[in-house]
């Protein structure tokens, strides 16, 4: 990846993330966007984003954020100078519920009394 695309998809996270801190949808559980992949040509991105909150928050975020995409977008278009706005997707960061499994299982392990031969 270049430089060029490292910044856009870094100066998109930290514009995407204020957005959807500011969203009022009671479907949304507490969203951290993780990272941004924006095409080469610039024209589409995904949101990787995590979620703590309710089942049902869980299992909501996805909706919300998908409904809320068009206007995060118009504006991001306003803030971010890029020859085209992209058309956000969002997409859960399964790294981190992968992560948080790695790291119960570890402390498992080391809470294991040690047994000798």
């Amino acid at each position: 990846m270049s430089d060029r695309m490292r910044r856009v998809n870094s100066v998109l996270r930290e514009a995407i993330a204020e957005q959807v801190e500011e969203l009022k949808d009671p479907r949304l559980g507490f969203v951290t966007i993780t990272s941004v992949d924006t095409a080469p040509n610039l024209r589409r991105a995904v949101v990787y984003y995590g979620v703590i909150g309710s089942d049902e928050q869980v299992a909501e975020t996805p909706a919300a954020l998908e409904a809320a995409a068009p206007r995060i977008s118009a504006i991001i278009g306003s803030q971010v100078r890029l020859k085209y706005t992209p058309t956000l997707t969002f997409t859960k960061d399964e790294s981190l519920e992968s992560s948080a499994r790695i790291t119960s299982l570890l402390r498992e392990v080391s809470e294991e009394p040690d047994i000798e031969a």
